[in-house]
Protein backbone atom coordinates (compact mmCIF):
# COMPACT_ATOMS: atom_id res chain seq x y z
CA UNK A 1 0.00 0.00 0.00
CA UNK A 2 1.59 3.22 -1.02
CA UNK A 3 1.70 5.94 1.35
CA UNK A 4 -0.25 9.54 1.13
CA UNK A 5 0.88 12.25 2.96
CA UNK A 6 -1.15 15.29 3.54
CA UNK A 7 0.93 18.74 2.88
CA UNK A 8 1.51 22.35 3.11
CA UNK A 9 0.07 23.15 0.11
CA UNK A 10 -0.07 26.72 -0.32
CA UNK A 11 4.08 27.47 -0.18
CA UNK A 12 6.03 28.51 -3.10
CA UNK A 13 9.43 27.29 -2.59
CA UNK A 14 8.76 24.67 0.28
CA UNK A 15 6.79 21.93 1.61
CA UNK A 16 6.20 20.37 4.75
CA UNK A 17 4.42 16.75 5.33
CA UNK A 18 2.26 15.50 8.00
CA UNK A 19 5.45 13.71 9.02
CA UNK A 20 7.38 16.23 9.71
CA UNK A 21 9.76 16.14 6.58
CA UNK A 22 10.30 19.43 4.67
CA UNK A 23 11.03 20.17 1.23
CA UNK A 24 11.79 21.77 -1.95
CA UNK A 25 8.20 22.16 -4.22
CA UNK A 26 10.54 20.41 -7.00
CA UNK A 27 11.56 16.95 -4.61
CA UNK A 28 8.27 16.43 -3.31
CA UNK A 29 6.20 13.45 -4.60
CA UNK A 30 2.59 14.49 -6.82
CA UNK A 31 1.45 11.18 -6.35
CA UNK A 32 1.48 10.56 -2.95
CA UNK A 33 2.08 13.92 -1.55
CA UNK A 34 5.01 13.36 0.31
CA UNK A 35 8.48 14.86 1.12
CA UNK A 36 11.76 12.51 0.97
CA UNK A 37 13.20 11.41 3.99
CA UNK A 38 17.08 11.25 3.48
CA UNK A 39 17.27 14.16 6.16
CA UNK A 40 15.68 14.04 10.00
CA UNK A 41 12.26 14.82 10.47
CA UNK A 42 11.37 18.03 12.06
CA UNK A 43 13.72 20.54 11.08
CA UNK A 44 13.49 24.23 13.33
CA UNK A 45 15.68 26.18 11.00
CA UNK A 46 14.57 30.16 11.53
CA UNK A 47 13.01 29.30 15.25
CA UNK A 48 13.02 30.70 18.81
CA UNK A 49 13.09 27.43 21.22
CA UNK A 50 12.03 30.39 23.64
CA UNK A 51 9.00 31.91 21.35
CA UNK A 52 8.05 29.27 19.84
CA UNK A 53 8.26 31.31 16.82
CA UNK A 54 10.35 31.48 12.76
CA UNK A 55 10.50 33.12 10.34
CA UNK A 56 9.35 30.39 7.56
CA UNK A 57 5.96 29.02 7.58
CA UNK A 58 7.19 25.46 6.39
CA UNK A 59 9.95 25.06 9.21
CA UNK A 60 7.11 26.61 11.77
CA UNK A 61 4.66 23.52 10.81
CA UNK A 62 8.00 20.90 10.50
CA UNK A 63 9.23 21.88 14.02
CA UNK A 64 5.46 22.29 15.67
CA UNK A 65 5.01 18.49 14.71
CA UNK A 66 7.59 17.30 16.42
CA UNK A 67 5.99 14.78 19.67
CA UNK A 68 7.96 16.97 22.13
CA UNK A 69 6.52 20.22 20.91
CA UNK A 70 2.93 19.11 20.08
CA UNK A 71 0.59 16.30 21.13
CA UNK A 72 -2.60 15.06 18.91
CA UNK A 73 -3.99 14.68 21.98
CA UNK A 74 -3.54 18.25 23.36
CA UNK A 75 -4.00 19.55 19.56
CA UNK A 76 -7.60 17.84 19.56
CA UNK A 77 -8.50 19.90 22.42
CA UNK A 78 -7.77 23.23 20.87
CA UNK A 79 -10.35 25.45 19.39
CA UNK A 80 -9.53 26.43 15.90
CA UNK A 81 -10.78 30.12 16.90
CA UNK A 82 -11.81 31.51 19.86
CA UNK A 83 -15.41 31.80 19.53
CA UNK A 84 -17.13 28.83 21.51
CA UNK A 85 -18.50 27.71 18.60
CA UNK A 86 -15.85 26.81 16.24
CA UNK A 87 -14.60 23.27 15.75
CA UNK A 88 -11.14 21.98 17.01
CA UNK A 89 -8.21 20.65 15.25
CA UNK A 90 -8.37 17.15 14.00
CA UNK A 91 -4.38 16.39 14.65
CA UNK A 92 -1.19 17.98 15.19
CA UNK A 93 -1.36 18.78 11.59
CA UNK A 94 -3.96 20.65 11.37
CA UNK A 95 -3.30 22.42 14.42
CA UNK A 96 0.48 23.33 13.57
CA UNK A 97 -0.72 24.60 9.63
CA UNK A 98 -3.47 26.89 11.33
CA UNK A 99 -1.42 27.97 14.38
CA UNK A 100 1.57 29.33 12.29
CA UNK A 101 0.11 31.02 9.20
CA UNK A 102 -0.45 34.96 10.19
CA UNK A 103 -3.01 35.86 12.97
CA UNK A 104 -4.11 39.23 14.62
CA UNK A 105 -1.40 38.07 17.32
CA UNK A 106 1.54 38.45 14.84
CA UNK A 107 1.27 41.82 14.38
CA UNK A 108 1.22 45.59 15.91
CA UNK A 109 -0.82 48.40 15.11
CA UNK A 110 -2.26 46.10 12.20
CA UNK A 111 0.27 46.79 9.51
CA UNK A 112 3.57 46.08 10.90
CA UNK A 113 4.78 42.15 12.71
CA UNK A 114 5.82 42.21 16.31
CA UNK A 115 8.52 40.36 15.77
CA UNK A 116 10.75 39.10 12.55
CA UNK A 117 9.65 35.27 13.97
CA UNK A 118 5.95 36.15 12.87
CA UNK A 119 5.49 32.23 12.25
CA UNK A 120 4.19 30.85 15.75
CA UNK A 121 3.10 27.92 17.22
CA UNK A 122 2.34 28.04 21.10
CA UNK A 123 -0.76 27.96 22.48
CA UNK A 124 -2.75 31.07 21.83
CA UNK A 125 -1.97 33.74 24.93
CA UNK A 126 -1.42 37.32 25.44
CA UNK A 127 0.67 38.24 23.13
CA UNK A 128 2.70 40.58 25.01
CA UNK A 129 3.38 37.11 27.54
CA UNK A 130 4.55 35.15 24.21
CA UNK A 131 7.42 37.58 23.38
CA UNK A 132 10.70 36.96 25.16
CA UNK A 133 11.65 39.90 27.76
CA UNK A 134 14.99 41.05 27.06
CA UNK A 135 17.37 41.01 29.55
CA UNK A 136 18.75 44.06 30.89
CA UNK A 137 21.17 43.91 33.19
CA UNK A 138 25.05 45.02 32.95
CA UNK A 139 24.07 48.48 33.10
CA UNK A 140 21.88 47.89 29.91
CA UNK A 141 19.02 49.18 32.00
CA UNK A 142 19.10 53.03 30.54
CA UNK A 143 19.94 52.43 27.26
CA UNK A 144 18.23 51.38 23.82
CA UNK A 145 18.75 48.06 22.16
CA UNK A 146 19.33 49.11 18.36
CA UNK A 147 19.79 46.58 15.42
CA UNK A 148 21.29 47.62 12.79
CA UNK A 149 20.69 46.93 9.07
CA UNK A 150 23.63 44.95 7.48
CA UNK A 151 26.27 46.54 6.38
CA UNK A 152 25.68 49.17 8.87
CA UNK A 153 28.08 50.28 12.05
CA UNK A 154 26.39 50.68 15.23
CA UNK A 155 27.51 54.77 14.88
CA UNK A 156 25.49 54.65 11.96
CA UNK A 157 22.78 52.88 13.50
CA UNK A 158 22.51 55.06 16.54
CA UNK A 159 22.79 57.65 14.62
CA UNK A 160 19.55 57.06 12.51
CA UNK A 161 17.42 56.71 15.88
CA UNK A 162 18.76 59.95 16.70
CA UNK A 163 20.89 59.08 19.71
CA UNK A 164 25.19 57.98 20.47
CA UNK A 165 26.47 54.37 20.54
CA UNK A 166 27.73 53.56 23.95
CA UNK A 167 31.20 51.82 23.30
CA UNK A 168 31.73 51.42 26.57
CA UNK A 169 28.32 48.89 27.44
CA UNK A 170 29.80 46.93 23.99
CA UNK A 171 31.22 44.31 26.24
CA UNK A 172 27.64 43.69 28.15
CA UNK A 173 25.99 42.67 24.73
CA UNK A 174 28.77 40.74 23.59
CA UNK A 175 27.33 37.46 25.21
CA UNK A 176 25.23 34.80 23.41
CA UNK A 177 22.61 35.09 26.59
CA UNK A 178 22.07 38.92 25.46
CA UNK A 179 22.40 38.42 21.56
CA UNK A 180 19.55 35.35 21.81
CA UNK A 181 17.31 37.78 23.13
CA UNK A 182 17.05 40.06 20.20
CA UNK A 183 17.66 37.44 17.51
CA UNK A 184 16.62 34.30 16.75
CA UNK A 185 20.12 33.32 15.99
CA UNK A 186 19.67 29.53 14.61
CA UNK A 187 20.46 27.90 17.24
CA UNK A 188 24.22 28.90 17.01
CA UNK A 189 26.18 31.50 18.71
CA UNK A 190 29.63 31.35 17.45
CA UNK A 191 33.15 32.79 18.72
CA UNK A 192 34.77 35.12 16.32
CA UNK A 193 36.75 38.27 16.32
CA UNK A 194 34.08 40.11 14.91
CA UNK A 195 31.80 42.19 16.48
CA UNK A 196 28.58 40.98 18.10
CA UNK A 197 25.94 40.73 15.59
CA UNK A 198 23.59 38.29 13.94
CA UNK A 199 24.93 36.72 9.97
CA UNK A 200 22.52 37.56 7.14
CA UNK A 201 20.73 34.39 6.14
CA UNK A 202 21.77 35.47 2.38
CA UNK A 203 25.48 35.39 3.74
CA UNK A 204 28.02 32.44 1.78
CA UNK A 205 27.92 29.64 3.46
CA UNK A 206 31.32 29.91 5.35
CA UNK A 207 30.02 32.72 7.68
CA UNK A 208 27.51 30.82 8.78
CA UNK A 209 24.05 32.39 7.51
CA UNK A 210 21.40 33.16 10.42
CA UNK A 211 23.40 32.23 13.15
CA UNK A 212 25.26 34.54 15.87
CA UNK A 213 28.68 35.77 16.58
CA UNK A 214 30.76 36.90 19.66
CA UNK A 215 33.91 38.56 20.03
CA UNK A 216 36.56 36.44 21.65
CA UNK A 217 38.54 39.73 22.46
CA UNK A 218 36.84 42.79 23.29
CA UNK A 219 39.81 45.15 22.68
CA UNK A 220 38.33 44.46 18.79
CA UNK A 221 34.61 45.67 19.83
CA UNK A 222 34.31 48.96 18.41
CA UNK A 223 31.08 51.40 17.14
CA UNK A 224 32.54 52.01 13.59
CA UNK A 225 33.28 48.56 12.26
CA UNK A 226 30.16 46.96 10.18
CA UNK A 227 30.38 44.32 7.57
CA UNK A 228 27.98 43.93 4.30
CA UNK A 229 26.75 40.55 6.13
CA UNK A 230 26.15 41.03 9.66
CA UNK A 231 23.20 43.17 11.26
CA UNK A 232 24.98 44.37 14.37
CA UNK A 233 23.51 44.55 18.32
CA UNK A 234 24.04 48.41 19.50
CA UNK A 235 23.72 50.00 22.26
CA UNK A 236 22.36 53.69 21.87
CA UNK A 237 21.35 56.50 24.15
Amino acid sequence: KSAFCRNTVQGRALRTDDRGYICSVLDIDYQSGCCPQGREPYPCNGCNSTTRCCDTYEYCVSCCLNPNQTSDEASSKMRIANHHSSGTYRDSFEFCMGRCRHNSKSVVHENAYATENHHCFSLPTNLSSEQPKPSIDDGLQSLAIVIGMPGQSCETACKLSKQTCQSSKLSAINKCAVLQKYFSCRGSCIASISQPAEVSPFAPSHLHPAACLFATQENVLSCEAYNEHLRRLCPCA
